[in-house]
Parts: structure tokens; sequence; C-alpha cells
């Protein structure tokens, strides 16, 4: 079959990696010069199964009060007039309930447990290289009342058979050493060992590569304004650079998804929460974390890719923009060094923000509409990087008339 695929960041990449071993000629069309330019160029670099959760969950909005008068703070609303913004917002606090987020939590963990062992599967096969360890993530609690409140994640990790660990101080610092001279900072952790992490913009260069051996072409610099609708079926993308037909689409657009499925009548509930992140290169071992360390009271990644450490985080309700305001950088600043003080050089840090495609409840938009010939496979907010593999390996079974491996009715469109 002959596919098209839009977007060419991590997950439009995976997906047309997948889709190619699977038999069918893909080509992937991006208004970039080259893969993974935008949310999945500095993203955090954690792949964290077990850490996948919705940010919508109980006690969200009394601590989304509180964060608002944070200097560091994890949230950041900008006053907006924008009616999908609050549509979108109010969606969200839908599914701050403890029954949601088990249901939300659950398949995401699922979804996010399936792409850890594609992902293994994918190296094992290629050899491909990204700045990856595999020595687990561990969330960090600064306070008892963040450690006492881990009991509703607990129980999913338990009922999911996820390994995990309960730290105390002692334990926190065994995983990592660089934490030593903050110890008197730190309460307790919740140590998920089978977790990763990797370079996102490295790996999905080199699964490019991997994907045009397999025959993939990658049309680069194409600008693309929306998708003929021909009765129940997409006709083809109607691009700046001509009309492409194909016997399925798929949207891979991010943040951008709604915008191209809104003319033929679909909505898709998926908003740009905007992250930040630096990347400082490390002047001391000793002092730098060995893998992803997430800062719970400031909701920071700080994450150990070869000899960098990337710091992401924050999540900022302002609509599509791509500023880069000092403060946000102060934020991740602030974290690394609070914990990890002396590892980097901040005098030569890289400072960058992406839009995450956030959906309400938190799970991605996998599989296809009611059109016959369109599929959507987008909405992973934070976690696109640790469910790729697994999103693009479901999104391939699905087209070509397989059954996948783990339950995906719970994971498309109609859900909304």
């Amino acid at each position: 079959m002959k596919i098209t695929i839009l977007g060419a960041g991590v997950i439009g990449v995976t997906s047309a990696y997948y889709l190619a071993k699977a038999g069918h000629e893909v080509t992937v069309l991006d208004r970039q010069p080259g893969p993974a330019l935008e949310t999945s160029f500095a993203n955090a670099g954690e792949i964290s199964p077990g850490y996948a959760s919705p940010w919508a969950a109980p006690g969200i909005p009394q601590k989304a009060i509180k964060w608002l008068f944070m200097k560091h703070a994890p949230l950041i609303i900008r006053p907006m007039a924008d009616a999908a913004t609050w549509r979108w917002m109010m969606a969200m606090l839908s599914n701050c309930t403890s029954a949601r987020y088990a249901t939300n939590k659950g398949r995401m963990v699922r979804l996010a447990e399936y792409s850890r062992d594609c992902l293994i599967a994918l190296r094992e096969e290629t050899g491909i290289a990204y700045d990856h360890r595999t020595q687990g993530t561990l969330q960090l609690f600064r306070t008892q009342k963040q450690l006492d409140g881990i009991g509703k994640d607990v129980e999913v990790l338990r009922a999911d058979g996820v390994p995990y660990e309960v730290l105390d101080p002692a334990g926190c610092i065994k995983a990592e050493p660089g934490l030593a001279r903050v110890k008197d900072r730190i309460v307790g952790g919740l140590r998920l060992p089978n977790d990763e992490t990797g370079d996102c913009f490295k790996f999905t260069n080199s699964l490019q590569d991997h994907a045009e051996a397999l025959g993939v072409t990658f049309r680069y610099g194409v600008d693309i304004r929306g998708l003929k609708l021909m009765g129940d079926r997409i006709a083809g993308v109607m691009t700046a650079d001509g009309f492409v037909q194909s016997d399925l689409f798929v949207a891979a657009l991010g943040s951008y998804t709604p915008a191209m499925l809104k003319p033929l009548g679909l909505t898709a509930p998926i908003y740009p929460v905007k992250g930040y992140s630096i990347t400082v290169p490390i002047v001391d071992e000793s002092r730098a974390p060995i893998s992803t360390i997430m800062d719970e009271t400031y909701k920071i990644a700080i994450t150990r890719l070869g000899d960098r450490i990337r710091v992401g985080g924050m999540a900022e309700i302002a609509g599509f923009n791509d500023d880069l305001p000092q403060a946000r950088r102060a934020t991740l600043s602030h974290s690394v060094e609070d914990l990890f003080g002396g590892a980097g050089d901040q005098s030569k840090a890289t400072f960058w923000s992406g839009l995450r495609p956030m959906t309400p409840d938190g799970t991605p938009i996998i599989g296809a509409t009611r059109f016959s010939n369109l599929y959507v496979n987008s909405g992973h907010g934070t976690l696109g990087w640790t469910m790729a593999c697994g999103s693009g390996r479901v999104l391939a079974d699905l087209i070509s008339g397989r059954e996948p491996e783990i339950e995906t009715a719970d994971l498309g469109l109609a859900r909304y």
C-alpha cells in the first residue's frame, strides 16, 4: 500500500519505519529541512514508561493555584481570550478525578511499557546509537507530603507489573551519587529501574537512515496546506509543491494535527502545551547525574545524555508561540544547580522551547478516523519519545490488518 505520513518528528519517523518494515511504500512530508526539528529536537531525553502519567490528576486544580504564585513555577498560564484554550483546560480539569486518573494512567503505562519493549527490540535489530543509558528514573521528593502522595501511582505500577523501588535518602544517593552533597534536601524517592534515557533528536535522525534503507522517501521543506476529501476518503494532500496522492494518509503533525483535521469535520482535542529545556556540557563527572531525576517540586527532568545534561520541564498554556523568556531558563538552571551544582557549565548552556501536543486525558490518539484511509498518530504530550516506538508499531499493525500486541480500542479518536 502507498502511504503518506504528514510530519517527520519522532512519531512520524517511527511510524514510517514500522510501516516500511510491514511492506508498505511510504513517503514522509514535513515543512522543516530535516527530521525532529520541532518538539522532538531537545526534549527532556527520558524514556520513562513507569512514570507515564496524565497531567490531569486529583489535586491538580488546587496545586495549580499554588504553582501560579511560585517563583520557579512548573505551570504558567498566560491570560488568553481563546475559546479553544479554555475548552481544552475545562476538558483537562474534568479528568482530574481519581477514577479517570486511574483509567488514563493505566492505558498510558500500557502503551509506554510496550513502546520500551519495541525500542529494545529495534536497538538490538539495528544497532542504533543515540547516547542511550538503561539506568532507570528517580522521582525525587523534597517534602514528606510529596512522598506520602505516591500511593495511587504505586497502585497502578503494581497492577501493571512495573518494577519500582521506594527509597529513603540513602537509597536515592546510592542510585545517584551526585546527590550526596544535597542529602539534607531529600526526603525520599520513587525509582523505576527499567526506565531509559537517550537523545531523541539523534535517535530520529539515525532511524530516518534505517527507514530510507527500507525504501522510505523523506521530502523536506514541503508546505502542507490541507487534505482534500472525496466522499469517505482522502483524495490527497495539497502542498505548495503540488498535489500528493496515496492509498492512505497518517496525520502525525503534533500540535498542528487539529488544524489539519478540522476542515474535515474531525475534532482532535490536542493543545500545544509549551515546554522548555537547557542543554549543559558536563565539566565535573563526580557531580553529574547518572540517569534521569524527576525533581517533583519543580516538575523538572534532569537527564544525562553522554557528555551533556538535559534539563527540561514546565507546562506553559500560551497557545502557539516560541519565545524564550529568561525566567523559564532561570527555573531550569535553578533545579539542576540546586541538586547537581557545579556539574555543568551554565555559561555554555543552550536554551530551547517546544510545543508538546497534549490531549486533556494525557493519552495519545492512535488509529483510524471515520474516513477509511485517514489515520492519526498524535497527541503524545510530554511522552512522545517514551511512546514513539510502540505507537509506530501499533499504527503499522492496525493499517496492515494485524492484531496489535496490546489493547488499542481506547486509544483512538472515537473516545472523544
